[in-house]
């Protein structure tokens, strides 16, 4: 099923790799983990679309709809998964127009609300969307996280000093306008190709890259936390007021 949609979110599934959000390798052609991530497309009227390499045909027939499509892809070894996928996402916005988009995991953020239409979106066209955690960039974690990029990137302590009281920003939630999103996209994927595909440390880099990019080129075009989204992990997903719910 072929659609031109005015707005539209993207997530990634992949199997027969680490998982960093579950701390396991899912298995093939299982559909029941991001189920609950595509049930609420239909019910908010807005087009999912899953990259994915392992479900098998037979199973993307059974799901797809007009609010749900699959796009079968190959893994490229030089980077982890979830910093892969930003590749992905850069091609498919290079060849499809869209007018807006999200871009969100799939095993454990749930769309709430339609986000397109709420006055808040519509009404910062500049802005980019993301999630948030109840913590500041300067904690243990981050600091494990951004060793190799602070390694290879000259200004990147510098940054990290000065927004070290900031709130982390989480990347399993981003969006905006189709300018907003292709900007990010492209600035995103350059960080990676330049600095992070020789990552051979234990940490993939995403959350570091992340925050840095949003810092450094949107910090005062930034919308985090409430509405976006609800508290990271506190399992708000019976909330009504927030557009998406993220653990």
């Amino acid at each position: 099923m072929k659609t031109k949609p005015n707005n539209v979110i993207l997530a990634c599934y992949f199997t027969g790799v680490y998982d960093v959000n579950r701390n396991q390798i899912l298995a093939d052609n299982d559909f029941s983990k991001i189920e609950s991530w595509a049930a609420p497309m239909a019910a908010q009227k807005i087009l999912g679309i899953v990259f994915h390499n392992s479900l098998t045909d037979e199973t993307c027939q059974l799901h797809t709809n007009k609010y749900l499509q699959f796009i079968k892809v190959e893994l490229d070894s030089n980077y982890s998964p979830n910093v892969y996928r930003y590749f992905l996402y850069n091609t498919y916005l290079q060849n499809n127009k869209v007018d807006n988009v999200f871009i969100t995991d799939s095993t454990d953020v749930v769309a709430l609300q339609n986000p397109f239409i709420q006055p808040l979106f519509t009404n910062n066209n500049q802005a980019i969307f993301c999630g948030d955690e109840p913590q500041i960039l300067n904690n243990p974690w981050m600091d494990s996280h951004s060793k190799h990029l602070r390694s290879v990137i000259n200004n990147y302590a510098a940054y990290e000093e000065k927004h070290k009281n900031s709130t982390l920003l989480n990347c399993g939630i981003v969006g905006g306008s189709f300018t907003i999103m292709q900007f990010f996209l492209d600035k995103i994927c350059q960080i990676h190709r330049q600095y992070n595909s020789n990552n051979k440390t234990a940490y993939t880099g995403d959350m570091g890259a992340f925050n840095y990019l949003l810092r450094t080129q949107f910090n005062d075009n930034i919308i985090h936390g409430q509405p976006v989204n609800t508290i990271f992990k506190a399992y708000e997903n019976e909330r009504l007021d927030c557009w998406f719910a993220h653990k």
